[in-house]
């Protein structure tokens, strides 16, 4: 007989709950083009007030609000700093240059962070006869490549100040922002208040099917309004993803440090096992990365092997292997998870 699936490729497969799915089947809705949907509406001055902005917009994913985000920021030709390996430009297929004909340049040591520094030492002034000129910097928190890091409010504070300072404008690409405050345990504001715009995310660590959010000023979500029409993001009767998002906020927030012990978990197993190269303290969230040892397979050979072992996981390159823990894999899940993925690494480990 098969063995049970566990799915840790991302926090995205999770499914609605049956209560949120009650839910949705309830949602009052309304045609959001005309501004019309009552559920949305009270959504979006929802989120807004918990980040400590002055209104918000819904979009169906967060790479389309990050791409409209960048194309309400800028114009042609500038420059947006960004830390390496960030999602805007790893994983959304050259959308800022395809969508807003900008360039993103990469700052920072790695692992997810740059400082006030790196901005400084980066950033290119308006104006130049040769220079693009760096109007945007975009922080993620938490950061996905990095293996979920946190942004601290004493780091983003200090970027966004320098980055006012000079006149540029900053962007959060918050999508597991959520997960960041609950980890620090501060208030989600906190984190984004900080910031000329944010972006968080419905459909990750909170569990619902779909949807993502811009907050910002009322006139740069204005703006906002109608380069999301541009990329087909405008659409009707959205009230039944609010009301999935509604209802995970209402009941999915406070559960997501379990998520976060439960990667702790995984990488202390995983830690143990000679076929892993990984630091386990080093994991504040549900993301875990890791690389498989030099004498140990490949990350392809392990992935293929945990999935024929029933284990879902994502290859990020030859040797990195990324797991990420979320509401509808329970603590003994990750347990059993962790075993599989120790036995079909191991097997090829010399003794």
């Amino acid at each position: 007989m098969s063995p049970t699936v566990i799915d840790l490729r991302s926090d995205t497969v999770t499914r609605p709950t049956s209560a949120m799915r009650e839910a949705m089947a309830g949602a009052e809705v309304g045609d959001d083009q005309f501004g019309e949907d009552p559920s949305i509406n009270r959504l979006q001055e929802r989120v807004a007030a918990m980040l400590g902005h002055e209104a918000a917009l819904w979009f169906p994913t967060g790479t389309m609000a990050n791409q409209v985000a960048i194309r309400t920021l800028t114009r042609p030709g500038d420059e947006v700093l960004a830390p390496r390996e960030a999602h805007i430009l790893w994983h959304e297929t050259g959308g800022p240059a395809a969508n807003s004909g900008v360039q993103v340049t990469e700052i920072g040591p790695g692992g997810g962070r740059f400082g006030p520094d790196d901005v400084v030492a980066t950033r290119k002034p308006r104006g130049h006869m040769l220079q693009p000129p760096t109007t945007v910097v975009d922080v993620e928190n938490t950061h996905n490549r990095a293996g979920g890091v946190v942004w601290t409010v004493a780091e983003t504070l200090s970027v966004t100040a320098v980055a006012r300072e000079l006149e540029i404008a900053t962007f959060l690409d918050g999508a597991r922002l959520w997960n960041a405050a609950a980890a620090l345990e501060v208030p989600i504001a906190e984190l984004a208040r900080p910031f000329d715009v944010v972006n968080v995310a419905f459909s990750k660590g909170l569990g619902a099917p779909g949807g993502s959010m811009l907050a910002g000023s009322r006139g740069f979500i204005d703006s906002a309004i109608r380069y999301r029409r541009m990329a087909g993001g405008a659409m009707r009767q959205v009230g039944v993803f609010a009301a999935a998002a509604d209802y995970a906020l209402d009941h999915h927030l406070e559960r997501l440090v379990d998520d976060h012990a439960n990667a702790r978990l995984l990488a202390d197993r995983l830690a143990e096992s000679p076929a892993f190269d990984i630091e386990a303290e080093a994991v504040q969230t549900n993301i875990l990365v890791f690389r498989t040892a030099d004498d140990a397979p490949d990350a392809p050979t392990v992935v293929a092997r945990a999935r024929d072992a029933g284990v879902l996981v994502v290859a990020f390159n030859a040797r990195t292997i990324r797991a990420v823990t979320h509401l509808d894999v329970t603590r003994d899940a990750v347990a059993e998870a962790a075993e599989r993925l120790v036995a079909v690494a191991e097997s090829a480990v010399p003794a």
